[in-house]
């Protein structure tokens, strides 16, 4: 399945797949192959603090999320194990390992750095290698790891050379007198955290990283589990680029030993990417010292203006269904004009829908929700008055997908919008399903503030999406909602951030943006003011009276 794809990508670009294939295996950075990993031959993730590759004594087995064999071995630091991490941390001071006015010289090394990282991913063998890598792990189609890995290469393009120093640039303000001016400083916050989930596993934590070591922190690195093997991989990659082994610690660990060094550590800033959930406790645990990109119940809404049916039906199956509805993104609740009701949209859904296989990944495990449970979620919204299965619903047929994980065809469930707004309907209609799951609802011509209505009582803001070209009605939707990256016009979309725009929700003053400059010297530095008041002091001054 993987061969034929990539040997495919390959030719499409001039390229001897026998080459590559062979290539591939020589990578002088990368300690797997990935055709190789199986339960007979175990790929292995290890740790890294202070400088060194370490393994614990305690190793847990990564089941294959396509077959259940346990093909990696991850070593995984227990409580007894994290005080090595406590320490590394502890080492980098409040000021940080680089700022304006120390080791500038660090900023040309990281836009060097990333100079190098960004061509090497940008070879095709090195490109292929993660993406396969990420379709091991996290299963989705080739092109989808593919563009993971492309924008993650963009990103570092962007912040080559000077671009790194750049972000730290300063402002001054003329003073009172003679002599005094003030300054404005991007500072870091010094011993940070990065903290992301398992659906992205190159560009999340990449991103974030690369970001956090721009500004001059020192971070410690915690990718979900079952897919850390990818950021091990990006890591020696980085240090084969340059990067300083020292500057960035990784840990493998469960929730309860991560939390537990972060209450040790008191890391000054950490960026969680995940549920609402975790995120809540730790905002408490650490005291608001986080910044968030947490989970996304994502709308669309498709305006009076009905045109271009084939791609608008297009982009919602992949808003809804490619990763197999597996990113914060992905459009949960379509809301529908009366004028597309009548179109053939809902058809054209189902249609694309059905093209979905196993076989190209283009659906495929849900990693975090059971069949059972989403099942279960769909019976409950099929309880409510009005509503109905408009596709799927069932489980996928024919696979070895372990059963800790869930298999089911792309599913929609109409729900008339009166009862989405009912109160005892709302909480479990805008429930968040991690997968391959969305709610399409239906609203009148002079309904529009219902609508509005249910989108002012949801709790995240992260991607919202406007289908129409009619201005009045965009700008009346815009200016009654808060999402932080919202797409407007026919060819808006929920799902698929490119390097070149903000990523992130709006409305919380936690917060987490991903990607741009702004992103970064958002989320990775604060702001610190030097007054310069070096006089002259005037020279009939006298000592006055007490004030």
């Amino acid at each position: 399945m993987f061969g034929l794809t990539v040997a495919r990508f390959l030719k499409q670009n001039g390229l001897n797949p026998s080459k590559f294939s062979r290539l591939a295996h020589s990578l002088p950075f990368a300690t797997v192959k990935v055709e190789e990993i199986s339960g007979s031959q175990p790929a292995e993730v290890l740790n890294l603090v202070q400088g060194s590759w370490t393994k614990s004594s305690n190793w847990i087995t990564i089941p294959d999320p396509l077959n259940g064999e346990s093909f990696i071995k991850v070593s995984e630091v227990d409580e007894k194990g994290i005080q090595a991490f406590v320490e590394s941390l502890s080492r980098c001071p409040k000021h940080g390992l680089h700022n304006p006015f120390k080791a500038p010289e660090r900023y040309l090394m990281l836009g060097d750095v990333t100079a190098k990282a960004a061509n090497k991913l940008g070879r095709p063998e090195v490109s292929d290698f993660f993406a396969k890598l990420i379709q091991r792990v996290s299963p989705k189609s080739y092109q989808q790891a593919l563009g993971e890995v492309t924008v993650t290469q963009k990103f570092l393009e962007n912040f080559c050379g000077d671009q790194v120093r750049f972000l730290a640039r300063s402002f001054g303000v003329p003073g009172n007198h003679l002599g005094q001016q003030s300054h404005g400083f991007r500072w870091p916050y010094g011993p940070v955290t990065v903290i992301t989930p398992f659906n992205f596993p190159l560009e999340i934590p990449v991103l974030q990283l690369m970001g956090a070591l721009y500004m001059g922190n020192k971070p410690l690195l915690k990718v979900d589990t079952k897919v850390s093997i990818v950021m091990e991989q990006m890591l020696r990659l980085l240090h084969e680029c340059g990067l300083p082994v020292e500057d960035v610690d990784f840990i493998n660990s469960d929730g309860k030993t991560m939390n537990k060094l972060l209450m040790e550590a008191k890391p000054r800033m950490t960026l969680f990417t995940g549920s609402s959930r975790v995120a809540e406790k730790l905002a408490l645990d650490l005291k608001g010292s986080i910044k968030l990109e947490d989970a996304g119940f994502d709308w669309k809404i498709l305006g009076p203006d009905v045109h271009e049916e084939d791609y608008v039906a297009w982009v919602c199956d992949q808003d809804a269904y490619a990763c197999s509805g597996q990113k914060c993104s992905a459009q949960s609740l379509l809301f529908m004009h009366e004028n597309w009701s009548k179109s053939s949209l809902l058809q054209k859904l189902t249609d694309l829908a059905a093209r979905r296989k196993l076989d190209d990944l283009t659906i495929g495990p849900v990693l975090t929700v059971t069949t059972e449970a989403m099942l279960g979620h769909m019976n409950k919204l099929l309880e409510i008055k009005g509503s109905k299965l408009l596709f799927g619903g069932e489980p996928l047929q024919n696979h070895s997908i372990p059963s800790v994980y869930g298999a089911i065809k792309p599913t929609a469930v109409f729900v008339p919008l009166e009862e989405i707004l009912n109160e005892k309907n709302y909480e479990l209609v805008t429930k968040e399903i991690f997968g391959p799951f969305q709610v399409i609802t239906e609203y009148k011509q002079d309904q529009l503030p219902l609508v509005l209505n249910v989108l002012e009582k949801m709790h995240a803001h992260l991607t919202a999406a406007i289908v129409s070209n009619d201005p009045l009605f965009v700008q009346e939707v815009v200016g009654n909602s808060v999402n932080g990256t919202t797409y407007v016009g026919v060819r808006a979309r929920t799902t698929g951030a490119p390097q070149n725009h903000w990523f992130g929700p709006s409305g919380d003053p936690r917060g987490a943006g991903i990607g741009t400059p702004e992103a970064i010297k958002l989320v990775w530095s604060c702001h610190r003011e030097v007054i310069y008041d070096v006089g002259p002091v005037p020279h009939c001054w006298t000592t006055p009276k007490s004030t």
